[in-house]
């Protein structure tokens, strides 16, 4: 047991959850009566007063506690965050909706007390576990997300790769922690697949209630992140999965380049048109990337406009950057494919590692839904 007296302690991740808080603790308080335990709520600065409706609970009970997050969002983040806030030997992930079922939580505490495991799973896919909470499109997206990261990481053994509630020994987090991608909403699949040793784990079936406040965040975007999640663990020790959707998003400004070419040289003179080509391939891959490669860092409103400016003046820059060493290549070897190839990635480094810095990486940014 830690030095602070909680044995377990409980990460609840948060964005518009305020009906659910008060009753969630009660929930915890009825099912760890023999547990010396605590909750952290990590907030995501929710407009509705979920960080505010814990503080309220907080004043008189000890066991609870808030992180609320001003200029940053993300569901595995937030669970990263309260899982270093704590000081326990395990620590357990569930969400904030009720539809986890609490009661399991004292037999997944038994099962890792009691045996050689380091993570305990709840798994909706067991026998015993059930799937009523999820409606036929939320079941589809489970399914396919499972099956693709059974497939892909090499972890079929896994039945509920997609669950969010488990639990796990701190030693077991620890060696992960530097090789965690954070994408996306399923920080359980990022710890599994950047553990450097296979983790031994099992599932215990529970039962996925419907949900009885507030809405689901599971979507079109919560799909998306989990691709980029996907992509990054197969990748992303080689290449950043963000600079490959970078890229593949500086594919499509050449097409559009190449489209708006078309239009105004009819028009216009061949400089007119080619200026007004290049100044809307960079906005079109500028509008992209802020709402899919930087999803989660979104700028908006008058950020969006400043955004704006600072990505055509990285792009100017590594428009240079291109030619020059183009020409600096090609002046020594004499070879065009290998001078544009080697100017190409120079200019297309030099965007990401600039705009990375000076136009998405702000104290403070608005982050995406």
């Amino acid at each position: 047991m830690a030095a602070s007296g909680v044995e377990l302690t409980i990460v609840v991740p948060t964005f518009q959850e305020r009906d659910n808080i008060a009753p969630l603790v009660a929930r915890l308080h009825a099912a760890l009566r023999e547990v010396a335990w605590e909750v952290v709520f990590v907030d995501d600065n929710s407009p509705d007063g979920t960080a505010e409706a814990v503080r309220a609970i907080a004043h008189s009970d000890p066991r609870v506690r808030v992180i609320q997050r001003v200029g940053r969002r993300g569901l595995s983040g937030a669970c990263v965050e309260g899982m270093l806030s704590s000081s326990a030997p395990y620590v357990a992930v569930m969400d904030a909706d009720l539809q986890h079922d609490e009661s399991v939580l004292p037999e997944m505490l038994r099962r890792l007390r009691s045996e050689a495991l380091d993570v305990v799973v709840g798994s909706r896919y067991v026998t015993g576990g059930s799937t009523t909470g999820l409606d036929r499109y939320r079941l589809l997206l489970s399914r396919v997300g499972t099956r693709t990261a059974q497939l892909l990481l090499g972890i079929g053994n896994l039945h509920d790769t997609m669950s969010g509630f488990f639990m796990l020994r701190r030693a077991a987090l620890e060696p992960c922690l530097g090789r965690l991608s954070q994408q996306g909403f399923k920080v359980l699949l990022d710890i599994l697949v950047s553990a450097p040793r296979p983790l031994k784990f099992v599932e215990v079936p529970y039962r996925f209630a419907p949900r009885q406040y507030g809405s689901s965040k599971l979507g079109a975007a919560v799909a998306w992140d989990f691709a980029v999640l996907i992509l990054d663990k197969l990748v992303g020790r080689v290449v950043p999965a963000r600079f490959l959707l970078f890229c593949l998003i500086g594919g499509t400004g050449v097409l559009v380049h190449l489209g708006v070419l078309a239009v105004l040289r009819v028009v216009a003179s061949f400089t007119a048109a080619q200026t007004g080509a290049v100044v809307a391939a960079m906005t079109s891959n500028y509008a992209l990337n802020n709402a899919i490669t930087y999803r989660d860092q979104r700028l908006r409103g008058r950020d969006f406009w400043r955004g704006l400016l600072s990505f055509y003046l990285i792009c100017a820059a590594g428009a240079l950057a291109n030619v020059g060493i183009a020409r600096l290549i090609y002046g020594r070897w004499a070879i065009w494919w290998l001078a544009g190839l080697a100017g190409a990635l120079a200019g297309a480094v030099w965007n990401y590692a600039a705009t990375r810095l000076y136009t998405w990486n702000r104290p403070g940014a608005p982050a995406g839904d």
